[in-house]
């Protein structure tokens, strides 16, 4: 028997079990990419108009470390995709890891891939059919989204390297999860790899971008910044898509071999065995929540201290780079009426921060899906734990982490942009509102994601889905023209107070209200449910 006997039934069957989200997840992203480019060449319709945004956006440290540059200022495509290029590269990376981890690790910790194993499967073929299924729904989203934007008018050549640009990207996360799902024995440990190495790619190409020449060779080494040298809709140079070519067969490639290194249910990556004799740290729910939750939220407090110390030492030259009056106004309606542009800059950042935030909290708060689902809550729950303690354990966890993921965030702004401007404790009292205000937003998230795990907790996937709504309408509702209404739907567009702003108690009471109602029916919805397993 071959190692990739019964590929072709493993691909099939996860496509009948991926046949809704699937399909949905493209048609959102080919209606994001087409709907903001339409948007956008009809608020620029002269060609002149065009060029002063795009060099708007060139012009601008913060818009460039956010979305990218603008490879040809004169070309309609240019500034018609340049917010959602960049962004839809990165969900579309999301979709390529959710498809190789749902399929390779999260089938083996279940124990499906053993019993499915059984049969006349070969060992390689599961990793074979996830990979397979994620290049296809890779390349399927790039195909549909360049004829929908030939379709809009824009030129074949650049709309080829738009489609390149997503599919560069999904290429990369196919073959960096493909490797991180065999170095760890859990699904949650392979996200920890595979979206840690996301966040490191985000930053080496927001660094690249931004620093104007002296470190603009990070972005070489992102794999989400091939996609950006591609030079779409300017040079399209098309030869850079040899890298994510060739990296993606070489990841591949040592997937495969990490793969025969290992047992079945087991990771290269041993996990830490625990003390022999019991601990006083694991004397009540909250403290095991936080001993299964440290390393998480101790990775991503790092991340996020990172980030802020990098952030505020780029906000410090923000001003040098503007000195056209249009140029400071659209910098101006995108962080808010800060007083400088360095706070205009550091709101910015902090609005997209607090997105983040959310996917951190949501992610805690659905461990506890995952313990139950391998059967650890049910014997917690055969002490004198209660239902409300062991979903307020994670909950505390989820949500105090959330909010201090954007105090140190802030704290390292502070720092950084501080001692260059000549006071700490003046820019922290500045930013305090930017990081205070987005924390209950953030928290309706989190409540969200315990609502669903509380009521329908096998589809607590939707947790993830109403985040990705919150992130379209909120970042892309003026865009893509909605009204007003659909656009408030958001948390985080009634949350984004910019530094040194007045803060209005009303929205985030509102918001703060929300929130706990939200963690009052998941404490409910939980109480009144059986148990039950994947």
């Amino acid at each position: 028997m071959s190692g990739l006997t019964g590929t072709g039934t493993l691909l099939r069957l996860a496509l009948r079990r991926d046949r809704v989200v699937l399909p949905i997840c493209i048609v959102l992203l080919v209606l994001l990419a087409g709907g903001s480019a339409q948007a956008a060449l009809a608020l620029y319709p002269t060609p002149e108009e065009l060029t002063r945004a795009a060099e708007a956006v060139n012009a601008s440290p913060a818009i460039v470390a956010m979305f990218g540059p603008i490879s040809d200022p004169t070309n309609p495509g240019a500034i018609a995709s340049f917010k959602t290029v960049s962004m839809g590269a990165i969900f579309v990376a999301l979709l390529a890891y959710a498809l190789v981890r749902r399929h390779t690790r999260t089938e083996e910790e279940a124990g499906r891939t053993e019993l499915v194993g059984a049969a006349v499967v070969g060992r390689r073929a599961p990793l074979t059919a996830a990979v397979v299924l994620a290049i296809g729904a890779c390349v399927v989203t790039s195909v549909v989204v360049v004829l929908s934007l030939v379709g809009l008018g824009l030129d074949a050549p650049g709309s080829i390297g738009y489609g390149l640009y997503w599919l560069s990207a999904g290429l990369a996360f196919t073959g960096i999860t493909a490797i991180a799902v065999q170095l760890t024995q859990t699904a949650r440990g392979a996200s920890a790899w595979a979206l840690g190495a996301l966040g490191v790619a985000y930053v080496l190409r927001a660094i690249g971008d931004s620093s104007q020449g002296a470190l603009s060779w990070l972005t070489w080494l992102s794999p989400l910044g091939w996609g950006e040298k591609l030079d779409i809709y300017g040079a399209n140079r098309f030869v850079v898509f040899l890298i994510p070519l060739v990296f993606t067969v070489a990841s591949v490639g040592v997937a495969y071999a990490l793969r025969e290194r290992r047992d079945l249910g087991a990771g290269l990556v041993a996990g830490r065995a625990g003390p022999a004799r019991a601990s006083a740290s694991l004397s009540s729910p909250l403290a095991l929540a936080w001993r299964l939750q440290r390393g998480a939220f101790i990775g991503w407090a790092i991340a996020y201290a990172l980030l802020g110390l990098v952030l505020g030492s780029v906000a410090h030259n923000v001003g040098d780079f503007v000195s056209d009056p249009k140029v400071e106004e659209m910098l101006r309606q995108l962080g808010g009426s800060a007083s400088s542009l360095s706070d205009v800059y550091l709101g910015a950042e902090l609005n997209f921060l607090a997105i983040g935030a959310a996917a951190y909290g949501i992610s805690a708060a659905l461990r506890l899906r995952s313990e139950e689902a391998e059967g650890h809550s049910e014997q917690v729950l055969a002490t004198r734990t209660s239902r409300p303690a062991l979903l307020g354990s994670h909950a505390l966890i989820a949500l105090g982490g959330s909010a201090l993921l954007l105090v140190v965030t802030g704290l390292g702004m502070a720092l950084s942009y501080g001692r260059a401007s000549g006071g700490v404790g003046a820019t922290l009292g500045r930013l305090l509102p930017s990081v205070l205000a987005p924390i209950p937003a953030v928290w309706v998230c989190v409540g969200l994601a315990l609502v669903v795990f509380g009521a329908l907790p096998r589809l607590v996937v939707l947790a993830w889905a109403v985040l990705a709504v919150f992130v379209v309408v909120g970042e892309f509702g003026s865009i893509l023209k909605l009204p007003q209404a659909v656009i408030d739907v958001s948390p985080f567009v009634h949350a984004s107070v910019p530094p040194g702003g007045s803060v209005s108690g009303v929205p985030l009471a509102a918001l703060l209200l929300i929130a706990a109602a939200l963690a009052a029916a998941a404490v409910g919805a939980f109480r009144r449910r059986d148990l039950t397993t994947a």
